[in-house]
């Protein structure tokens, strides 16, 4: 049986909304902070549009705004996109200029570029197109693009200061991270934000290599469509008939991955040409391999602050990725990490305070966009302002609520500790002893009664299932859960998570799903937060003339921190899968993304296991093939999963222990 879900809008129509309300608010649709920044914007700056010739002749769409005051040098921002940089026409302005509303006031020129055969830009698109080394002639990445159009800005625009910051969010930040390497000497700061990084390990598509379905199908629903000339509206866009608002039932009645692209084909006659070319690539091949930007994060000497979520379910991994490989690929340069309690892109879409039902005790986002984004260009770009406030890497810490840096907080004062699963339910710092029960705990994994990864109605994923209560899972019988003992003291996590799990199955080929999570006490609430509850929340309306402060109560909540798929088959090699042998102990260790986490005092440590998560996660036949993506209906097999907590078998999860009192 499914629990109960509600409903919640699908990443399609998130999107439109998005840029509906950037691009063509209307004053009435506006707050009156939002209205005053418009009026200001059309009464201090300037706009046009351009296109800019690339050295292979194709010319890219160019939007920019400038100041009216021309007694001054401008430093400009740039932002490339595939997502339109509407509104077009020189009269018709964006109501918001620069990564965050603090921007247009402190004075810079805006520009915005459609990317390569994406709305009014010419030539044609490509998907994370592959970074080419070495250019010569006319070849042309997006590392080219970039640095032609910058050398095009400085030598055309009036009043620029010789200097260019960079900046985007997502695929934006994949553009971002692009412009930074080999760039063009007057490129001084850039900050990939949520930046697409690997798409076949850890961002949007898959995670391990196991796809994550309801969000990419959907996103590819509307931006798989191509366009047949340039053109500033989606009018070539066909709205996708999903016939429910229950993403469940519609991919489960959509059957094995063969029949994905076929659906295109049917609802919209049309195919995806991204969506049929990643269904021929199962494994970690050249096609995967060309399209991985991390080793090629080389001969950046821009200063980079990298910017993420913990709770980010598109690119989180591509945040801490990117952070990692620029400072192991560029020795001596100025780049930084900040990561916060936040959705995709909730650093400039929110004010950070809560996240479903998960509170932060303060609004994170105005705060990043305040203390780290806007000192972070200025800085660089204008030589305004010391940043001392900014650490090399400066996370935000989800239990305890506060801001962590380098003096206080280091990868290096970490300890990994190890969390070993016990009988009856249980988790240990100590291995388990020789037992005369069952060595191991088992479920049967069901591809046709997959487990849910969330309660609500949703063709897509709620922007809050990562900070989801897991009571709901952990009461199925293909779950299986452990949890310490309430902690006698806070214990931080700072690091990536490692588990080390011995398992069997009783097909050739399953996911592993790892979850972390934080079990607040029964009678636990939060502090006094005003007026402010997260929405749903039962106890959020007070009496009529009620004054005082609200009090939210989620007692027993089972808070996620991370949850990440592991297809057995990779455990040896993501390039060569390797079937299991039926009912035999094997083991499986991998990497989540990191947290930085405390766990309070009478807290407990929750992990569960499961084979699938769907349907974010596309289900695992649970038997070897060549390619699951080209499997039907025919091919899902039941299997019984099991997970040993032996001395002989110990499984265990490896948790970076910053602070342990315990």
């Amino acid at each position: 049986m499914k629990p109960n879900r509600f409903f919640n809008l699908s990443l399609t129509v998130l999107v439109l909304i998005l840029s509906a309300l950037t691009a063509f608010a209307q004053p009435g649709q506006m707050t009156q902070k939002e209205r005053e920044l418009a009026d200001y914007i059309k009464g201090h700056y300037t706009k046009r549009e351009v296109y800019i010739p690339m050295r292979d002749g194709v010319k890219l769409f160019t939007a920019i705004y400038e100041p009216k005051d021309t007694k001054h040098k401008y430093p400009i921002m740039f932002d490339r996109t595939c997502y339109s940089i509407a509104p077009y026409g020189p009269d018709k302005f964006k109501t918001l200029l620069g990564p965050d509303e603090l921007f247009a006031r402190e004075g810079y020129i805006f520009v915005y570029q459609d990317v390569r055969g994406r709305y009014m830009s010419e030539g044609e698109y490509e998907d994370v197109r592959p970074y080419i080394p070495n250019k010569t002639g006319k070849q042309i990445d997006e590392t080219s693009d970039t640095y032609d159009t910058v050398d095009w800005l400085i030598k055309n625009v009036a009043n620029n200061n010789g200097r260019v910051g960079v900046y985007g969010i997502s695929y934006p930040g994949f553009y971002t991270s692009m412009a930074g390497i080999d760039s063009h000497p007057a490129v001084k700061a850039i900050s990939p934000q949520a930046p697409v990084s690997d798409w076949f390990h850890g961002d949007d598509m898959h995670h391990n290599g196991a796809l994550f379905l309801a969000q990419n199908f959907n996103f590819f629903a509307y931006f798989g469509q191509q366009r047949t000339t340039p053109t500033g509206t989606n009018d070539y866009v066909k709205p996708f008939p999903w016939g429910t608002p229950d993403g469940y039932k519609f991919y489960l009645q959509m059957g094995g991955l063969r029949n994905s692209g076929d659906l295109y084909e049917q609802k919209l006659r049309m195919r995806m040409k991204f969506w049929d070319q990643m269904m021929l690539h199962p494994n970690y091949d050249q096609f995967w391999k060309e399209r991985n930007i991390l080793p090629n994060l080389k001969n950046i000497r821009a200063a980079v602050m990298t910017v993420g979520g913990w709770y980010d379910d598109e690119d989180l991994f591509g945040a801490l990725a990117t952070y990692q490989s620029i400072e192991r690929q560029n020795p001596g340069i100025y780049n930084v990490l900040v990561m916060g309690p936040w959705f995709h892109g909730g650093w400039a879409r929110s004010d950070g305070e809560w996240l479903g039902t998960a509170y932060f005790g303060s609004k994170t986002g105005l705060y990043y966009r305040e203390h780290f984004e806007l000192p972070f260009f200025n800085h660089f770009l204008k030589d305004k302002g010391d940043i001392p406030e900014i650490k090399e890497v400066n996370v935000f810490d989800t239990g305890a609520n506060v801001w962590r840096d380098v003096p206080n907080w280091s990868p290096t004062n970490s300890n990994d500790t190890a969390i070993y699963l016990q009988p009856g339910g249980k988790l240990s710092l100590v291995k388990p002893s020789p037992s005369r029960g069952a060595p191991y705990d088992e479920y049967v994994s069901d591809p046709m009664n997959p487990v849910p990864y969330t309660q609500k109605i949703t063709l897509n994923y709620p922007r809050d299932f990562m900070t989801e209560d897991q009571r709901f899972a952990a009461a199925r019988p293909d779950v299986l859960t452990y949890q310490t003992e309430p902690l006698t003291e806070d214990l931080t996590v700072a690091g990536n998570i490692k588990p080390e799990l011995f398992i069997s199955s009783s097909g050739t080929d399953s996911d592993f799903v790892v979850k972390l999570v934080d079990v607040f006490p029964d009678d636990y609430q939060y502090p006094e937060t005003g007026n402010k509850l997260p929405n749903g929340d039962p106890e959020r309306v007070r009496p009529p003339g009620d004054s005082a402060a609200c009090v939210f109560k989620p007692g027993g909540y089972e808070m996620l921190l991370r949850g990440e798929p592991f297809p057995a088959r990779f455990r040896n090699s993501f390039e060569k899968p390797v079937p299991l042998t039926p009912n035999t102990a094997t083991k499986i260790s991998f990497v989540m993304p990191g947290v930085v986490h405390t766990f309070k005092r009478g807290h407990r440590i929750m992990v569960q296991i499961q084979s699938t998560w769907f349907p974010l996660v596309a289900r695992n036949p649970q038997k070897l093939m060549p390619n699951y993506k080209l499997g039907g209906n025919a091919d899902f097999h039941k299997a019984t999963e099991r997970v040993y907590h032996s001395s002989a078998n110990p499984s265990r999860i490896v948790l970076p222990v910053w602070k342990r009192l315990i």
